[in-house]
């Protein structure tokens, strides 16, 4: 792309940004407009349900108004429409269109429509947006009974958050563990424990039948498979989201679990490009075409796309990382050990603080570190290094990763992706979505 082109960025969540940001960092002096379909300014989305729904004095914006005006990024607040790949130009819902040299989707991904009898009925809500957080601060102030669809990490974040406000909470999910999809047993065991101890219900392998509801159209519970009815005046509906890929299909572009891209995240166009969640891109650490939904990957990949526009050919090899926070634990993930065949647990769980190292065909794969971040960055130093230690290395009385990570690691310390300043990283926390 020529130094002066018009770069157009489709979506002003946290890659969108990213990109922004990056390219004016690295020297580029053509026009950047963000195109954002959210009133305000750009936020983060991570704190909507943690920390944001109790103290909604909490900032989640990226960056002032003086951030993009003193860089020169124009922010739109509408929607894109089309793509005419043709003439470069995309429409917007405003009526406008704007002509580009390159375009970035960062689109993210959509909240799924769980297909439930009764899904419409008053008192149902999602987490998705700050209008979402907002709607459901406001709900849980006035309700007495809270039912959660989905155990993953944004239900068993908002059932964390629920506890602290007293309200009764009851948690559902058809698979027999929280979190089963993204952690390992162990994980997924203490992060049970641990809810069950603040006083939340679990109703764990069970799935739904259908939301009741009375006269008024409000919801009054939801009916399980088993015939058993949690009362429920507030439900919240967490069952996983779909990328958003229709701007990407209606305009030709190649699609599969998300917008098909390159090892330089450029999708069939050359000038079009794609990031984050609705991305699906060739993960040198699966070996396979891979779609994360994770704050971190988002940024990761802006930066990267943001050098290669700019001159680099670099492509993507960041090592993902995750984290939730529930309560006063912090839960990390370095890597993607989900298919894992063999683990170790460093510390002891009873403890609070604890790592669990996952190894598939006999090589670390990931590390989930709760309440341990030294644990964290040394696997991350060793994922991106390429090495490995044996698991019987790591059943030996005194393991430490971190000691493992500075003798196998040394000199050479890949966490970071290399292609822009610290300054100029926008996202600063990332979350498993």
């Amino acid at each position: 792309m020529k130094p002066d082109g018009t770069v157009v960025i489709v979506g002003a969540g946290q890659g969108g940004v990213q990109v922004a940001a990056s390219l004016r960092e690295r020297g580029h002096a053509g026009p950047v407009v963000l195109v954002g379909d959210e009133p305000g300014l750009p936020y983060q989305r991570p704190p909507l349900s943690k920390r944001f729904l109790l103290h909604p004095q909490t900032p989640i914006e990226l960056r002032p108004q003086s951030f993009y005006e003193r860089r020169h990024i124009e922010l739109r607040h509408t929607r894109v429409t089309s793509i005419d790949r043709s003439a470069r130009r995309v429409r917007l819902a405003d009526g406008d269109t704007l002509a580009y040299d390159h375009i970035v989707l960062a689109m993210g991904a959509r909240n799924r429509i769980a297909p439930i009898d009764g899904i419409t009925l008053d008192g149902i809500v999602q987490v998705r947006t700050r209008d979402d957080a907002e709607r459901l601060r406001t709900r849980l102030q006035a309700a007495s009974h809270l039912a959660i669809i989905g155990a993953g990490f944004i239900g068993m974040e908002v059932a964390a958050a629920a506890a602290r406000t007293g309200i009764a909470t009851t948690v559902i999910e058809a698979i027999h563990r929280p979190m089963a999809r993204a952690v390992s047993v162990a994980t997924s065991t203490h992060v049970a424990d641990l809810h069950r101890a603040q006083g939340t219900t679990l109703r764990l392998g069970r799935t739904v039948v259908r939301l009741d509801g009375d006269r008024t159209g409000a919801v009054t519970g939801v009916r399980l498979d088993d015939g058993s009815l949690v009362p429920a005046d507030l439900v919240v509906v967490g069952v996983g989201v779909t990328p958003a890929v229709e701007l990407a299909t209606e305009a030709g572009i190649d699609v599969g679990d998300g917008i098909r891209v390159d090892a330089f995240l450029r999708t069939s166009d050359p000038h079009i490009s794609a990031i984050g969640d609705c991305a699906e891109f060739p993960s040198v650490h699966t070996g396979a075409q891979t779609r994360l939904e994770s704050v971190q990957n988002a940024v990761d990949q802006a930066r990267c796309l943001s050098a290669c526009l700019t001159g680099a050919t670099t492509p993507y090899t960041a090592v993902p990382w995750f984290w939730t926070e529930q309560f006063s634990t912090k839960l990390q993930i370095a890597g993607l050990g989900q298919s894992y065949d063999e683990s170790t647990t460093l510390g002891d769980p009873a403890t609070g603080s604890f790592s669990v190292l996952l190894f598939k065909d006999g090589l670390l794969a990931g590390v989930e570190s709760v309440n341990a971040p030294a644990d964290h960055t040394a696997a991350r130093r060793i994922l991106a290094f390429g090495k490995s230690p044996r698991r019987e290395e790591t059943t030996a009385d005194g393991f430490s990763l971190r000691q493992w990570a500075d003798r196998h690691c040394r000199n050479q310390d890949r966490t970071a992706a290399p292609h822009d300043s610290a300054d100029a990283r926008v996202g600063l926390t990332a979350d498993i979505r």
